[in-house]
């Protein structure tokens, strides 16, 4: 009698210690990965700080000798990815917070430059 009572408390028991080695004996499972956010094509900066920009584009077109101080300007755009680094110089520029007149297209794709950021592709700073 005491063997039909423990055959089932032995499969219960054989078939837990089975299904905790299936769950546990993962060790080197992938971590997921979180999924970057779309980019609304808003700039999440503040385009008016951008203005330190201008010693970085001014001594990149040649009005300023020496290296130009790319610190103040890149890490106003760092952490964003280059649609967003585009939208906020884009805005910048546009909105003259540089201070001088310049060719869109090409001070737009200097600053990304020298930033380590690129133009997205079929981007239009309009």
């Amino acid at each position: 009698m005491a063997s039909k009572t423990n055959t089932p408390l032995a499969l219960f028991l054989a078939l837990n210690l089975l299904f905790f080695a299936i769950a546990s004996g993962c060790t080197t499972c992938p971590t997921p990965t979180p999924k970057p956010k779309p980019s609304s094509g808003a700039c999440p900066r503040d385009a008016l700080k951008l203005g330190v920009c201008a010693n970085v584009l001014g001594s990149l077109l040649g009005l300023v000798v020496g290296n130009p101080p790319v610190k103040p300007c890149c890490s106003l755009i760092e952490g964003l990815v280059d649609l967003e680094a585009a939208v906020c110089l884009c805005t910048a520029i546009k909105a003259n917070v540089l201070g001088i007149n310049l060719n869109v297209p090409l001070s737009l794709s200097l600053l990304l430059n020298v930033c380590s950021k690129k133009v997205p592709k079929d981007f239009q700073c309009a």
